[in-house]
């Protein structure tokens, strides 16, 4: 067994887009072809129904097809879903359904109904975690309002309940402590825009945005930043940068899904209250991603 396949969240997960037909309706055929590419281009996995996912507007029998999809497609142990949900009941239903999928792992937000206390934290993952399948926790405090703390998280991991944690507080100095208080707690970088510093923090996967339309030069970007190629990651990293910082953003769904129209995939619309980009954003993305393939990053 290797170490990817004993901690399937390792390496570069792909937080997946959903194509949508001119309905809105997803399209499982295009979802599938989407995640086979996604691997067959250097990918190590696909997280279905996250926010780049658009998992919030999409029905419980949607939501369900998309895990079945993705393990039809690539296989289970390359699929770590979302189970957010607003009850802890509800998100171990998720967990269970996607164990039951043949899933490896799943990845799970904190309560995100309200602002949780560190109790109501602790309760709501060990609910999840007896699903009996491995839970990475994502840390959000920008959408969520909960922040998962390095002690917290370091309880977390202590109590069994998480086995990684997706970052995406944007602090890169809290993976040294995090180090220091759980330092078998895998970090994986949950914001495109700040890979290269974590990546130099001993991070050992990224749950991306970007490669949904650049998987090619993110996963050698990736690659190069935790293997110690400094001269090659800095590079590519100022050179795809202008894009990554778009992940970090309120528009982050359009901006990729557009980046994948650029590029020749199948980026689409997204379902409403998501409105489409302002046309100095369409611009801005439209540059930096002809900019992008202009220098063979696609």
């Amino acid at each position: 067994m290797t170490v990817t396949e004993h901690r399937p969240w390792r390496g570069v997960l792909v937080a997946t887009a959903l194509p949508l037909d001119d309905n809105l309706h997803v399209d499982h055929g295009k979802y599938a072809e989407h995640c086979s590419w996604l691997v067959e281009n250097g990918c190590d996995g696909v997280v279905p129904n996250g926010s780049l996912g658009e998992y919030q507007v999409l029905t419980p029998e949607e939501r369900a097809k998309v895990v079945e999809t993705a393990v039809a497609a690539i296989g289970g142990t390359r699929v770590m879903p979302g189970v957010a949900a607003y009850g802890s009941a509800e998100s171990r239903r998720w967990a269970e359904q996607a164990r039951d999928a043949g899933c490896a792992s799943v990845m799970l937000l904190p309560p995100n109904a309200y602002r949780a206390d560190e109790r109501s934290v602790l309760a709501h993952y060990e609910e999840v975690a007896g699903a009996g399948v491995p839970v990475v926790a994502y840390n959000n405090p920008i959408d969520t309002k909960v922040d998962l703390v390095p002690e917290l998280l370091a309880k977390l991991h202590g109590e069994g309940c998480i086995q990684a944690v997706k970052e995406f507080s944007g602090d890169v100095r809290r993976a040294y402590q995090l180090a220091e208080l759980a330092p078998e707690l895998d970090l994986l970088i949950g914001a495109d825009d700040v890979l290269l510093e974590l990546a130099l923090a001993g991070a050992k996967g990224w749950v991306a945005g970007y490669p949904n339309a650049l998987p090619r030069s993110c996963v050698e970007l990736y690659r190069a930043a935790v293997g110690g190629d400094l001269g090659t990651a800095k590079k590519l990293y100022e050179q795809l940068h202008p894009l990554l910082r778009w992940d970090s953003k309120v528009e982050f769904v359009q901006a990729i899904k557009l980046s994948m129209d650029i590029v020749g995939r199948h980026g689409g619309r997204c379902r409403p209250p998501r409105v489409p980009l302002l046309p100095e954003q369409e611009a801005a993305i439209r540059a930096a991603t002809e900019k992008a393939v202009a220098a063979g990053l696609a």
